[in-house]
């Protein structure tokens, strides 16, 4: 079956500080640089490198960033861009931390905090059209290459944690209202196996290439009501 890994980017100074990033195009800190370095190791020490068949990315730089520092100096070295596979947008809240997001608009993060999947921010897109984005971006390339790829070959699909989160929501089965349950780590390999009509998971959150690296800051939206 084709494989399709699923790549949130390296770290951001946004990361850092846990600020709404959304469609904020905001490049790779120092730690998101050397975690993308890493990434490329990886690739070559889990034999994936070879099997590439093709690589997309969010058009959105700290995306863009990491798939070309993983994949310089290899024949993949020039992901396709498409705005399809953005993060989620949060509109008004973009660019703010948690608590200067309640301070300028407490109502609208009071409402966003429900999880509710029908829900959007002002400027914003609702968790189901999100979801809708990244699952019919996600079988477009599926179904683009299942026929004419090589037998046991991958697509490499550089994006966002939103869009993790969208993915391992739809192959688990859970529903797309309430806070995130899966870890997703920066430069984390999220594998799905395509067998010509939908996707199956196949393994989840790999980060072992930059365990030793300092820890990663850790957005857990199901803490947020107590704060």
């Amino acid at each position: 079956m084709l494989e399709v890994i699923l790549i949130r980017h390296g770290e951001t100074d946004a990361n850092r500080s846990l600020r709404f990033q959304g469609h904020a195009d905001i490049p790779l800190n120092a730690t998101g640089l050397l975690q993308s370095g890493r990434l490329a190791q990886a690739f070559r020490n889990n034999g994936i490198l070879h099997r590439v068949a093709a690589s997309y990315s969010s058009d959105l730089q700290r995306a863009v960033q990491t798939a070309q520092t993983s994949l310089q100096q290899t024949p993949h070295a020039a992901p396709m861009l498409q705005p399809a596979r953005r993060e989620q947008s949060f509109g008004v809240l973009e660019g703010l931390t948690f608590e200067e997001a309640r301070a300028a608009y407490p109502d609208d993060v009071e409402s966003w905090m429900q999880f509710s999947a029908d829900y959007a921010l002002p400027s914003g897109e609702s968790t189901r059209q999100f979801h809708e984005r990244v699952m019919g971006a996600l079988n477009d390339i599926a179904l683009a290459h299942h026929q004419k790829a090589p037998e046991n070959s991958c697509v490499l699909v550089f994006s966002h944690g939103g869009v993790v989160d969208m993915a391992w929501r739809h192959l688990t089965g859970q529903t797309l209202s309430g806070p995130r349950t899966c870890e997703i780590p920066n430069v984390g390999l999220n594998h799905m196996r395509w067998d010509g009509r939908r996707f199956h998971l196949h393994d989840w959150a790999d980060a072992r290439h930059v365990a030793d690296l300092p820890e990663q800051p850790r957005y857990d939206q199901r803490k947020l009501r107590g704060r």
